[in-house]
């Protein structure tokens, strides 16, 4: 499976294991996601080769690369295990071209899934959700240029960058407000083949439709993100990368419920509640 195909990628569990905590890999070309075609998916082998963290549980009867799985045999869990999870800062908006490109790491064990609770702490504050065009890197990367950017993409996911505003203005470096547990929900799958240039960016939050905005608005595109990144530092199969957040948000309070909406790929939702 490459990205110039245009499907969707996930990474599934079934209901019912054979063993241990099994994951496969599930893929869908069908147009409409809500139609019959767009809920039946085929196995597929790890698109992510070479990366431990991303293979796919030993073939089993019903589960071997080729078979038809329906929706109702799965839960969909986050589509990849990241090694790395960035964002990028003051990339909010146009004017975040006015100052130099800056990127932050978030912690791989604050991805969850679509369904999976986001987990608010004791004490800390006001938190925001933050809907994000999020990157899905599928090949080994460093010293990328405008021209091969796109060549390490696997596809596009949704990201839910939650950050805790009290924390964030306290630490200089961004690390307890962006990388508690739970604070980087993604999902529920990758979308490959994706024109990105101008999608609808927004959030739901209780019912309600936030002020959406687009991926047009982000100071810094795609291409230049990952340029930006590789500069310095190699991305692996399987890791993230937050792209920004350019429309409204709304404070998170236990009892709440967020939906991530990103034009071309889906709806990303979780529950909000105390840790349990």
């Amino acid at each position: 499976m490459t990205a110039i195909q245009t499907c969707r990628i996930a990474r599934v569990r079934p209901h019912s294991p054979a063993s241990g905590l099994e994951q496969f890999f599930v893929a869908n070309d069908a147009r409409d996601f809500t139609s019959d075609a767009g809920k039946l998916w085929t196995v597929i082998e790890s698109p992510f080769p070479g990366s431990l963290a991303n293979a796919g549980a030993a073939p089993r009867e019903g589960w071997e690369p080729g078979s038809l799985v329906g929706e109702d045999a799965f839960t969909f869990l986050a589509p990849c295990v990241p090694a790395n999870v960035l964002g990028m800062a003051h990339n909010t908006g146009l004017a975040g071209r006015d100052l130099p490109p800056q990127a932050f790491h978030k912690a791989a064990t604050s991805v969850v899934g679509p369904g999976d609770a986001i987990e608010l702490a004791p004490g800390v504050g006001h938190v925001d959700p933050e809907a994000e065009l999020t990157v899905v890197i599928g090949r080994t990367a460093r010293r990328l240029t405008l021209e091969n950017a796109r060549e390490a993409v696997l596809g596009f996911t949704i990201g839910n960058d939650v950050t805790a505003r009290d924390r964030q203005k306290a630490d200089e470096l961004w690390i307890s407000a962006k990388s508690q547990d739970t604070f980087t929900p993604v999902g529920p799958w990758i979308v490959t083949g994706l024109e990105t240039a101008a999608l609808s960016i927004g959030v739901v939050h209780n019912g309600t439709e936030l002020r959406a905005a687009s991926s047009a608005d982000l100071g810094w595109g795609v291409d230049e993100v990952l340029v930006y990144l590789t500069s310095f530092m190699t991305l692996h199969p399987g890791d993230l990368v937050l792209t920004g957040f350019p429309a409204e948000s709304a404070q998170l309070h236990p009892g709440d419920t967020v939906t991530c909406r990103v034009e071309g790929i889906g709806e990303l939702t979780n529950p909000v509640r105390d840790p349990a």
